[in-house]
């Protein structure tokens, strides 16, 4: 919308009072790509200029409070732009407005569909890796990597090797909870127990980038030592996804670097084996589609996503066994007690996360100056933008009760309400 609006002599600036999150929107004018959408509804905004004036030749489709110019049309040439997100669950009659879009106004029809993106993704992997050398594909147990692993088996079918890294950073249980849960799928699982490795190679890191790219680099360190137990290992599958792209690395414009993924930004330059990434076009709902295309159980699938670098950026400060123990314990409780009020199914991702902050306390009759742990619950879709979850108060008690008297080290508990934007999901 603001290219269209410099391209046509508009006028941009900077906005006084910025939309970042939730934001009403009110229609000014009837039009096709606002098709059953009502006068008022909410959108999502994340942005800190607007547009002061009507570029030549527009009209103005919509205002909110900050943006006198909130989606505008040129009759003429069709060009339609929205200061707003429509791809994302926030905005209320988003996939209305892009229907609207592609079918009415654009006169598209649906071909594309997760068969036909699995039957291309099947071609493309055969393409790529041909007849000679297996695959070993980097599992964590994830929707992600257990997606990525099955379309691989139905690909190439036992040229694909599993391995699951014990990090020393997974959560509490994890790698037995990954085996058993892979087993009804027939998906066998090979183990790297590297916990040593990572926790020394984190050891006084603090910032987080460093962290993600030190994981990145030990990551593929584990998988050249772990390919030479196999005869003929010469490519990596990971389940990379859109989002991690785009937070990695900054294709085009003048975006910036969010976060290293540890699978993307985080990869060393030299690499022994060649990627495969059949999902690296798609995000985490679509994921989830494809995974149930593919005979995965809703279960299996629907598991809440855990990042790559695991705890080590859920640790704010230097990562220590200690410390792992300690968020292990307390993000147990918490997934636990999530699961008991019957939540799961409703939050798109819960965990804990240990500050690098203490604060003064009492227990009994003595005073404690403990951590302070933070907890985080939001609702999305693909992850791009999140909203966070609003527990019953009582739900959300109890989990601190617990955690406080469970899990020796913490003094209090607090609850992020951030929304992405302009927060991000994960702390680091």
């Amino acid at each position: 919308m603001q290219l269209m609006s410099q391209l046509h002599e508009g006028k941009l600036s900077q906005s006084s009072k910025k939309e970042f999150g939730k934001v009403t929107m009110r229609l000014q004018e009837k039009n096709s790509l606002f098709l059953d959408v009502p006068s008022i509804s909410q959108v999502w905004m994340s942005h800190g200029d607007r547009l002061e004036n009507l570029p030549q030749g527009f009209k103005v489709l919509a205002t909110s409070e900050n943006s006198p110019i909130a989606a505008m049309a040129h009759s003429e040439k069709h060009f339609y732009a929205l200061q707003f997100h429509p791809e994302v669950i926030h905005t209320t009659y988003g996939n209305q407005i892009l229907k609207n879009f592609a079918r009415t106004i654009c006169n598209l029809k649906e071909t594309w569909t997760m068969e036909s993106f699995i039957e291309t993704a099947l071609v493309k992997v055969r393409e790529q890796v041909g007849s000679e050398g297996d695959i070993l594909c980097g599992l964590s147990g994830g929707v992600d990597s257990t997606v990525c692993a099955q379309l691989l088996a139905k690909a190439v079918g036992e040229r694909v090797k599993c391995v699951l890294v014990d990090t020393g950073l997974l959560r509490l249980g994890e790698v037995e909870q990954v085996i058993e849960a892979l087993k009804p799928v027939g998906i066998k699982v090979h183990g790297a127990h590297a916990q040593k490795d990572f926790l020394e190679a984190l050891q006084g890191v603090i910032d987080p980038e460093k962290k993600r790219k030190i994981i990145g680099h030990k990551f593929i360190e584990v998988f050249d030592k772990k390919s030479s137990e196999f005869k003929n290992i010469k490519y990596l599958a990971q389940g990379t996804l859109y989002p991690d792209v785009i937070e990695s690395v900054s294709d085009c414009g003048p975006s910036a670097t969010i976060k290293s993924h540890h699978n993307v930004g985080g990869l060393p330059k030299k690499m022994n084996l060649k990627l495969v990434e059949p999902l690296r076009e798609l995000f985490k709902d679509e994921v989830r589609r494809v995974g149930l295309e593919l005979g995965l159980s809703k279960e299996l699938v629907g598991r809440h996503p855990f990042p790559g670098p695991g705890l080590a950026i859920r640790i704010l400060g230097e990562v220590t066994e200690e410390r792992v123990e300690v968020l292990q314990r307390a993000d147990a409780i918490y997934i636990e007690e999530i699961h008991k009020a019957g939540l799961y199914d409703e939050i798109w991702q819960a965990f804990a996360v240990l500050l690098p902050v203490k604060s003064v306390g009492v227990m009994g009759d003595a005073r404690t100056y403990e951590n302070v742990l933070a907890l985080r619950a939001v609702t999305s879709v693909d992850g791009m933008t999140a909203d966070w979850y609003s527990f019953p108060h009582d739900v959300l008690g109890k989990i601190s009760n617990r955690i406080i008297n469970e899990v020796t080290g913490v003094n209090r508990v607090v609850y992020d309400v951030s929304s992405k934007p302009p927060a991000t999901i994960e702390w680091e």
